[in-house]
C-alpha cells in the first residue's frame, strides 16, 4: 500500500502541477512558451551550496549548454548523463537537482545534466545530435564510463540517444536507466486509455499535443517514439514505474519488446504510485534509489 506521504501527494499534485485537458491547442502553446520566458534552470540554493555546479555554454555554438553536478572535492572517473523530464515543454526543477546532487553524492559521479532546447519552437531534430555529440565527448572523459538516465520525456529521449549511439563505432553506455519514460508520442500503445483514467497528474490529450509538437508533426518516427526503435543495442537496462500513471503501458511495452531482442532489462513496478516516483518526497523514492544504486554498482537483482 502507498504511503502516507505518497497519499497526501496523489491529492496534492493535481492542484499544484494544473492537471487539465487541452481544449485550445492554440491556447496551450501561448501558456506555454510564456511559462518557458518565466522558467530560471538554476539549482537550488541548498545544491549549489554543497555541491560543485559548474554550467557550461557551447563554445561554438554547435553543442547544448549544460550543468555539471559533483560532490566537493571530488575526482570523478564516471559519469551520469541525466535527462530531465517535463514533457518536453519544462526545463529542469527543483526535483531533478535533488536527484542529480543525491546521485553525485552518493555514487562519486559527476552528473550532467543537458539544459535541452525545448517544444513547441524545437523538437527531437534540435537536441538528438547534439547530445549524441556530447554523449561522445564524455566518453572520452570518463574512464569508468557513462550512464545514460532520465525520467519521464527524458526518459524516452534517454533511450533515443541510446539507439542512436549503439548505430555507431566507439563507446557506449554502460547502462541505462528510465523512470516512467515516454517513449510512445501517439499514446496509442495498448492500454493507455485505461492507464489514463487512473493518473491523478498527466493528461493524454496533453501529452498527444506535446508529443504531436516535440515529433516535428510525426509522432511515429522512431527519434521521438524510440519504443519503434532498433531496441537490440542497448545496455544493461533498468526501468521503474508506478501503477498509477498514465505511461505505465509504455514501460511494460518497452520491457516487453527490449526482452525479446535479448538486453537484460530490470523493471521495477510499484503498485499504486505515481508518475516518476523515485523523483518525489515520498519513502518509496528511498527504496527506488537504492534499487538504481544497486543496479548501477552491479549488486545483481536490486529489487
Amino acid at each position: 500500500m502507498p504511503s502516507l506521504q505518497h497519499q497526501l501527494l496523489t491529492r496534492l499534485i493535481p492542484v499544484i502541477r494544473g492537471r487539465s485537458e487541452v481544449r485550445d491547442p492554440q491556447r496551450v502553446r501561448r501558456d506555454v512558451l510564456a511559462a518557458q520566458q518565466r522558467a530560471q534552470a538554476s539549482p537550488p540554493r541548498r545544491v549549489a551550496a554543497r555541491f560543485d555546479v559548474r554550467h557550461e555554454e557551447p563554445v561554438d555554438g554547435s553543442g547544448l549548454p549544460c550543468f555539471e553536478v559533483r560532490a566537493p572535492g571530488a575526482q570523478p572517473q564516471r559519469t551520469v548523463l541525466y535527462l530531465h523530464g517535463g514533457g518536453f515543454v519544462s526545463g529542469l526543477d527543483r526535483f531533478h537537482w535533488r536527484y542529480a546532487a543525491r546521485l553525485a553524492g552518493h555514487l562519486g559521479v559527476r552528473v550532467v545534466l543537458p539544459d535541452y532546447p525545448l517544444t513547441p519552437t524545437y523538437t527531437w531534430r534540435d537536441s538528438l545530435p547534439a547530445l549524441t555529440g556530447l554523449f561522445e565527448r564524455l566518453a572520452v572523459e570518463s574512464p569508468h564510463g557513462v550512464v545514460l538516465m532520465g525520467d519521464s520525456a527524458g526518459g524516452g529521449l534517454a533511450l533515443a540517444l541510446a539507439q542512436q549511439v549503439g548505430m555507431r563505432s566507439g563507446p557506449q553506455p554502460t547502462h541505462l536507466v528510465m523512470f516512467a519514460p515516454w517513449v510512445d508520442l501517439t499514446g496509442k500503445t495498448s492500454g493507455t486509455d485505461e492507464a489514463a483514467r487512473q493518473d491523478p497528474w498527466l493528461t493524454l490529450s496533453k501529452l498527444k499535443l506535446y508529443g504531436n509538437w516535440w515529433g516535428a508533426g510525426d509522432p511515429h518516427a522512431p527519434e521521438g517514439s524510440p519504443l519503434f526503435g532498433d531496441l537490440s543495442r542497448l545496455p544493461p537496462t533498468m526501468v521503474l514505474c508506478g501503477t498509477r500513471d498514465l505511461l505505465a503501458p509504455q514501460s511494460r511495452a518497452l520491457v516487453a519488446r527490449t526482452q525479446q531482442a535479448g538486453v537484460p532489462v530490470t523493471y521495477v513496478e510499484e503498485p499504486g504510485l505515481l508518475h516518476v516516483y523515485p523523483l518525489l518526497p515520498v519513502p518509496e523514492a528511498r527504496r527506488a534509489f537504492s534499487q538504481v544504486t544497486a543496479f548501477l554498482n552491479g549488486h545483481g537483482d536490486p529489487a
